[in-house]
């Protein structure tokens, strides 16, 4: 079971190491959430070359990133064709067949979304390349004071994601020894899956009972072992991400290209 978000295998990055996770987590949601607020692709390029510029500064390499966010990198152009094919069809059509249509529309809208996918996933990826779950679960708690029961809960269950590929495994390897695994992919993937179901809730069962026995389930003698604090570098970092959206946005605005999604 491993006890951090990606630490083992992931070179330090300069200036972010230092800065508080949940401060890590505010600035992806400055630098996103504005991007939802309109549909084109000037402010999502702009974003995509800052945030790629400042990850290139903070010592993220091609392959790491690779590495890191092959979803996002593979759900991007997916959603583009999507809107591609189907988006609002407007101006000179080029190809249609049934509802498909591809029009002038429907390809500045493609390219808007891809853009836009890579500059709100990348960031959430990246900024959480070496985040330890303890840490995370400390900024929670004693920074955003959410309630202690909640965020132990919280990280009682990322800490256990681990087990879970390792039961899976073992039971594979099982059900192989015993001759009932090489045939029926489905059949196999539908009976591993209760049965990793039926051992979750039992191990969560003793896991909340150990924790409450524990005193893990009152605030009034919660105490914390480590300190979590924000100082100047988790300013600058959301510094940063303000002034990136700010950018998106005012190049959006400049040139004429802002379109907000409830219009």
């Amino acid at each position: 079971m491993t006890a951090t978000i990606g630490i083992q295998d992931a070179p330090p990055l300069r200036l972010i190491d230092r800065v508080n996770p949940v401060t890590k987590l505010a600035a992806a949601m400055l630098v996103t959430t504005p991007l939802l607020f309109t549909v084109d692709w000037v402010s999502a390029a702009t974003a995509l070359v800052i945030e790629v510029l400042l990850f290139t500064v903070a010592g993220v390499r091609l392959g790491m990133l690779v590495r890191r966010a092959w979803p996002i990198l593979l759900a991007a152009p997916i959603a583009g064709i999507s809107m591609l094919l189907y988006g609002r069809p407007s101006g000179e059509e080029y190809w249609s067949f049934w509802l498909a249509r591809i029009t002038d529309g429907s390809i500045e809208l493609a390219i808007a979304v891809t853009i836009r996918v890579l500059a709100i996933g990348l960031p959430a990826v990246l900024l959480f390349l070496r985040v330890d779950p303890t840490e995370l679960a400390d900024g929670l708690a004693q920074v955003w004071r959410l309630p202690s029961r909640f965020v132990l809960g919280a990280l009682a269950g990322a800490r256990l994601v681990g087990l879970f590929i390792e039961d899976w495994h073992a039971m594979a390897l099982s059900r192989r020894a015993r001759g009932i695994g090489d045939t029926g992919a489905l059949r196999r993937f539908a009976t591993m899956a209760f049965a990793l179901l039926v051992l979750a809730i039992r191990r969560g069962s003793k896991l909340a009972t150990a924790m409450e026995a524990r005193g893990f389930g009152s605030d009034r003698t919660r105490t914390w072992a480590r300190e979590s604090t924000v100082g100047g570098s988790d300013w600058v970092l959301i510094a940063i991400a303000l002034a990136v959206a700010a950018a998106a946005l005012g190049a959006a605005v400049w040139a004429g290209t802002f379109h907000p999604v409830w219009a």
